[in-house]
């Protein structure tokens, strides 16, 4: 069990519960992910234990819905997976937060009222004052299950147990605790060296990372607001596997001023705008999401930095004008497995039958585009996920069937380690996040 949080305060305790069962609903019912959390459906105050509530539940969501399943005489119904929601969040702060008790139950259980369903007050109240009184004995029961104990779903369990004997432990007990905030010092306006000595003059301590040269990793987590120049582009928010992506096409990228260079899959733009930061580039950036290639011309504009934005699908070529590129960055679209930290609610939505046809998708995406680098290009291929079907297995299998394709992944590194043709990052406590990077060369068949 991880270490209690501090208490928060806010305004009405069953008003950002109620708000955090709504969020919640959909994600119990498959209907939704918490990438859409309305943070302003609440008070100013209360805003942070919202996200608690909501990100820190789907955390613990396998152990949490055993509890719920022994604590209840019989399931809720579907349509009252707001309750169900409700319940779990309960059953979170008695058992990982420093709510008092009184509060936690009492003000989650009057939430059910601000839901419409004043019935379900009761049933709360039973459950979580029995848990009160019951906790070791319960939590020894539902532990058995080893999948119960270990917060994550069995099949899960049985991939990261299968794929990495030795490391699979780690995983599991870095995805169950919050990853850290790391930022990305633009270097067109400080060192980071020189940025951490601002962030420490506002009270902000850091420590610079070990793999990747721009980042720094906050000792606790901040609002961007309070960053310093963050409004005006010297800084941003990346986790360090993300920003080595810059750093395994630097040295494509940096003697070739002006090279054509594809992001293939853009969104949410953070690598986006580093390899701008960075190089003196023609970037094209497509996306097949509208609403986030939004987001991406957002962060450009804060930072600065020019690209070329299409929304098209990167499986099609009816967007391409035919010129080939001198690099490509493919980010694929992959399970998400190395960033449930960041992501808790992959444990509920992420299925054992969804890897497949994300596999399928990658091998499209490899096949389409490899046609569209010229001869002597870098394709580089990047997922953040554990799993090998999406990665070292992905890329030897492309490399069987593609003759004119070359690896270049440098083993040389002090991150991550061998798999396949690639390298592989795993999540790590105060730490990076779990990826995968492949970096391949065109040559002469």
């Amino acid at each position: 069990m991880s270490q209690k949080r501090p208490p928060q305060s806010g305004g009405s305790g069953q008003e950002v519960r109620a708000a955090a069962a709504r969020a919640l609903a959909p994600v119990l019912s498959d209907q939704g992910s918490l990438a859409g959390l309305d943070e302003h459906s609440v008070v100013a105050r209360d805003r942070g234990l919202l996200k608690e509530l909501c990100f820190g539940t789907c955390r613990r969501l396998p152990r949490l819905e055993a509890l719920a399943g022994v604590l209840l005489k019989q399931p809720f119904k579907k349509r009252d997976s707001d309750v169900q929601a409700l319940l779990l969040v309960g059953i979170y702060q008695l058992l990982y937060m420093r709510i008092p008790a009184h509060a936690a139950v009492g003000e989650t259980a009057g939430a059910a009222r601000l839901l419409g369903k004043e019935w379900a007050t009761r049933v709360l109240n039973g459950c979580l004052r029995r848990l009160q009184r019951e906790s070791e004995a319960l939590q020894a029961q539902v532990d058995k299950d080893e999948s119960v104990a270990l917060e994550h779903p069995p099949w899960l369990l049985n991939a990261l147990r299968q794929a990495w004997p030795e490391q699979w432990r780690a995983i599991i007990e870095a995805n169950n605790h919050p990853g850290p905030m790391t930022l990305r010092v633009n270097q067109r306006y400080n060192d980071r060296e020189a940025y951490l000595s601002l962030l420490t003059e506002q009270g902000l301590d850091g420590h610079l990372c070990p793999h990747a040269p721009d980042a720094i990793t906050l000792e606790t987590p901040c609002d961007v607001t309070v960053l310093p120049g963050f409004e005006e582009g010297h800084v941003s928010v990346q986790d360090e596997a993300a920003q080595l992506s810059a750093v395994l096409l630097g040295p494509v990228l940096a003697p070739r001023p002006g090279a054509h260079v594809l992001d293939a899959c853009c969104a949410p733009g953070g690598k986006t705008a580093h390899l701008l930061e960075q190089f003196d580039i023609n970037l094209t950036a497509i996306d097949s999401d509208n609403q986030r290639l939004a987001r991406v011309e957002d962060t450009l504009s804060r930072l600065g930095v020019e690209a070329v934005l299409e929304h098209a699908d990167a499986t099609e070529r009816d967007w391409w004008s035919g010129t080939p590129f001198d690099a490509i960055l493919l980010d694929a679209p992959c399970s998400g497995t190395g960033v449930i930290r960041r992501h808790p609610d992959i444990k509920k939505l992420r299925r054992k039958d969804d890897i497949r046809p994300l596999a399928k998708l990658q091998r499209q995406l490899l096949d389409n585009l490899w046609p569209m680098l010229r001869e002597g290009g870098t394709l580089l291929y990047a997922t953040c996920s554990v799993l090998p079907e999406e990665n070292g297995e992905q890329i030897e299998a492309f490399l069987a069937r593609t003759p004119d394709a070359h690896i270049t992944t440098p083993n040389d590194v002090a991150w991550g380690i061998n798999s396949g043709a690639g390298r592989q990052l795993f999540p790590a406590q105060n730490s990076h996040d779990g990826f995968f990077y492949a970096r391949l060369e065109k040559r002469s068949a």
